[in-house]
Formats: C-alpha cells, sequence, structure tokens
C-alpha cells in the first residue's frame, strides 16, 4: 500500500463510524478488519501502514472475531497503535507487538475540591514544584532506590507494593484496573538487564508523549455518570500519563528475540517479523505474559508513586492535607496490555487473550469486573489529547463487549511523525504559543515541546465523537489543561 487511493480502497462502510477490510479481498487473512472511524478521519488513517498492520494481524493463528482498529490508529510495530485483537486461550498466541514496548503504559485521573479560580493564580508555582517532585526526561531517575529483592516485590505485587512503602491511599487500588497487580507476574522470567534499568527510575514519568497535566473540567455530557464518578465544571484534576520505563522496555525488546525464535519452531507463518509470537500455551508464551505481567505491576507502582508526590506538591501549595483537598483516585486505566480475559462467544463462554495496543478497557454497567462503585454506570475511560486541545473521562459502553472485547480509544493517535513534527515546528516557540492559550508548560528540552505539538495529533474531539457514536464508550466530561509537565 502506497498510495493513499489504494489504502482507502480497502475499506467498506458498515456505518458512518465503521468501516470493514473484507478478509476475502486479502488472502490470508482469517478474519475481517474492523476500523471505528468517521469518513473524515479515515483519509489521514490511509497515509501511512496502519491499515496494512490491521491486514498482518488478521492473518495470526487463533484470532477471533476480527483485527479491530480504534479510531486513534497509526502506525506501530507489529501491531498498529490503536489495535486490538482477541486469540483463543487455548489455540492463539501471544505477540509483543500486540502490546508494545512500553509494557502497560496508561492513564491515571487525580480528582481535587480545588476550582479552576483557586489554582490559575497559583499554577506557575505549583507546576515548578511538581516538575521538581516528580522526575521527567529520557533516563530520568527517581528517589526510589530498590535492591533485586525489593524490586522484585514491586513486580509482583505492583500498586499494593507502594502502598506499604506509605505511597498512597487504600481506596487507590478499589479505584485501579486489576487493582494496580496483575496476576501471574513472575520476576524471574524478567532478565537481569531489564532489573538493572528499572532500579531507579520508579516513581518517574520518562520522556516522549508521557505528560503529568494539571487539568480542569470543562463541560460535562452525562451529569448523572459524571456525579457517580465525582466530576464537576470548574473542577482541578491532574491527569498522569506514563508506563512501565526502561524495564519495560527491555523486557519487550528480549522477548522479541525468543518469540521470533518461537515462532518458526512452532511452525506459525507471519506476514511481518515484527509480529513475533507463540501459542499462548507454549512455554515461550507463558514465560513472556508472566514477564510481560511484572512490567505491568511496575508501571502501575510507578503511577501510584507519581500519585504520591502529586499530592504532596499539592498540599504544600495550598497548606491543606491531601485528603481536604479531596485528592483521590478517579481511575487508572492500561492501555499497551494483553490480558486473559472471559467473554462471551456466540452464545458460550470462552477464554481469550485479549491484546489492546493503544487501546482502553471499556466495561460497561454492571459487568462484574467494574468496581463496585462504578458498576452502576460503567468503568471510567481516560481519554488524553494532547497539551494544547483538551482530555476525556468517558464510560465503558455496551457496543464495546459485543463487539471490541470490551475495548475502546486511548488517546488522540499521532497524525504526523516526531520527525515531521520537529520539521513543522521549526523556528517555533510551542511554549509561547501554549501560553498564549493559558497553558503553561515546563519540558526537559525544547525538542520535546517539538515533537509533541498539538499539530502532531489527530482531534481527540474527533476520536472520542467516533467512539461514543458506536456506543465502545460514552461521553461523561471534558477536560482542558492548565499547566503541562513533560520529559
Amino acid at each position: 500500500m502506497s498510495e493513499n487511493e489504494s489504502a482507502s480502497g480497502w475499506l467498506e462502510p458498515l456505518t458512518p463510524y465503521k468501516w470493514r477490510i473484507p478478509k476475502e479481498k486479502h488472502p490470508g487473512m482469517r478474519v475481517d478488519g474492523v476500523v471505528y472511524a468517521s469518513a473524515e478521519m479515515v483519509k489521514d488513517i490511509c497515509r501511512d501502514q496502519a491499515l496494512q498492520q490491521v491486514v498482518n494481524v488478521a492473518q495470526l493463528p487463533g484470532i477471533i472475531g476480527a483485527a479491530l482498529a480504534m479510531p486513534d490508529i497509526h502506525w506501530g510495530y507489529g501491531f498498529p497503535i490503536g489495535g486490538v485483537a482477541a486469540f483463543d486461550a487455548e489455540t492463539g498466541i501471544v505477540s509483543p507487538g500486540g502490546v508494545g514496548y512500553d509494557i502497560n503504559c496508561g492513564v491515571r485521573l487525580v480528582l481535587s475540591h480545588l476550582e479552576d479560580k483557586d489554582v490559575r493564580p497559583r499554577i506557575s508555582e505549583l507546576l515548578h514544584l511538581l516538575y521538581r517532585n516528580v522526575p521527567a526526561g529520557v533516563g530520568s531517575e527517581g528517589r526510589i532506590r530498590l535492591k533485586n529483592p525489593e524490586l522484585k516485590k514491586v513486580l509482583e505485587n505492583g500498586s499494593a507494593w507502594a502502598l506499604q512503602q506509605g505511597y498512597g491511599w487504600p481506596g487507590d487500588l478499589e479505584r485501579t484496573e486489576d487493582q494496580g497487580r496483575m496476576r501471574g507476574a513472575d520476576s524471574g522470567a524478567i532478565s537481569s538487564r531489564a532489573l538493572e534499568r528499572g532500579a531507579n527510575q520508579l516513581g518517574t514519568l520518562g520522556s516522549g508523549n508521557h505528560f503529568l497535566e494539571v487539568q480542569v473540567v470543562e463541560e460535562v455530557y452525562d451529569a448523572h455518570i459524571a456525579a457517580v464518578f465525582g466530576l464537576v465544571v470548574g473542577q482541578v484534576a491532574v491527569m498522569i500519563h506514563c508506563g512501565s520505563r526502561g524495564l519495560g522496555y527491555q523486557v519487550c525488546d528480549d522477548f522479541l528475540l525468543i518469540l521470533r525464535k518461537a515462532a518458526q519452531t512452532y511452525g506459525i507463518d507471519i506476514p511481518d517479523r515484527q509480529l513475533a509470537c507463540a501459542p499462548v500455551q507454549s512455554t515461550e508464551g507463558k514465560e513472556y505474559l508472566r514477564a510481560m505481567a511484572g512490567a505491568a505491576n511496575y508501571a502501575w507502582a510507578n503511577r501510584q508513586c507519581i500519585t504520591h508526590w502529586v499530592r504532596e506538591s499539592f498540599e504544600q501549595v495550598f497548606r491543606q492535607p491531601a485528603e481536604r483537598l479531596g485528592m483521590h483516585l478517579l481511575y487508572d486505566v492500561a492501555h499497551n496490555i494483553a490480558k486473559g480475559e472471559h467473554i462471551t462467544w456466540q452464545g458460550k463462554p470462552k477464554e481469550v487473550c485479549v491484546h489492546r495496543k493503544g487501546a482502553t478497557r471499556a466495561f460497561p454497567a454492571g459487568h462484574p469486573e467494574v468496581t463496585a462503585q462504578y458498576r452502576p454506570v460503567g468503568q471510567p475511560v481516560l481519554i488524553p489529547g494532547s497539551m494544547g486541545t483538551a482530555s476525556y473521562v468517558c464510560a465503558g459502553g455496551e457496543q464495546a463487549l459485543t463487539e471490541s472485547f470490551g475495548s475502546t480509544a486511548h488517546g488522540a493517535g499521532r497524525v504526523l511523525s516526531r520527525q515531521a513534527a520537529m520539521r513543522q515546528a521549526r523556528g517555533r516557540s510551542i511554549a509561547e504559543e501554549l501560553s498564549a492559550q493559558g497553558i503553561q508548560v515546563l519540558a526537559r528540552g525544547r525538542g520535546t515541546l517539538a515533537e509533541e505539538s498539538p499539530e502532531a495529533y489527530k482531534s481527540v474531539d474527533a476520536v472520542v465523537e467516533a467512539v461514543h457514536q458506536t456506543g465502545l464508550s460514552k461521553k461523561v466530561a471534558r477536560l482542558r489543561p492548565l499547566g503541562v509537565i513533560k520529559g
């Protein structure tokens, strides 16, 4: 696929926000591809190789339903970013390319009782304190230094380890996907190099598209769900977006080599070497899942520690305890992960391994895995935009279970490569442009701001509208940034 016309010609419209890539048109596809997007968004989607990656994923053994693409889809390693695929737990495969290098990159939102009028006059002071307290940037190291025995406890216990060390409140676990601990983690499956990289990075933001953002609730779309979530117009909140840092990257890198060989061993014909994989039930597949779970737990502990320092920073600036400031966690969701899940498939219960790469779990109201507080309205879904636009809180939709294995979009999705964004930002001051919009930003380097400039991303409004219209998730509230910290 080298031209937009050939890519768009693959798509058959099913609804104004849903498109099909018929398996009959591409030899080797075991299932159709399905893309959720508006007609206007399809034009951007066809600019890179993302649709070819959807076709490739549809050729993997054991895939069921369809190879799915959320509206924030763009080219990634092996799987597209914004890709979802479920594989039969007995006959299917697991692929590191379907999770990504930043295992359990995810988002959490911390609420407060503070309002825009309380925070805006002190945003510069608050932002600089957060910048000091939460290390950011390439290779950044935190306050926590872990020897291997303690690091292994982090890998196996996740957020619970952080709480045991005093980094958080008991209610935080209830409002975290999987309560911040993915079962089955085995630190013994993780290489010494990965452990070395993770020893000093817990409680750090990292670089690239990771951020810490002070936001204000600008609009509420569903008053009932917003009330259950504790959201009101004018309220200030903090969004944290980061993952498993160098440890997760190394786990992915290690297992790409192992599973590339495993694919050959088990006679799996993969259309792209980046789709290295192994049967879910194989020794190699199980070992990857154990290591991946450990990296996922590291990421949850990482965001939990950052939450602690966010609360401390607010306490220092506003001179009140975080409890009195109402700094409760709304929710924490992963968006780079592979998980064993129970589904109903063709009227029967089925075990699957769901890969969500740049996609968010979105279980609807009544689902038993949604924490009791939110079960009447559905799981909170956090969809961040670019640093100059907005972010959304949504709720899991009914159609997600029947169509997308309980999944929805994860963010705005890139529309420009980092190199293209750098070229477009040449000679500009992104920080000054954002300041003119009332958004203060602090970053380790100008290059990060150029790479992450707002025009490098799709419209988050359009992405959220697409998943709202298809019923994968429901719009609840829109938040705009007041201050942003980037690596």
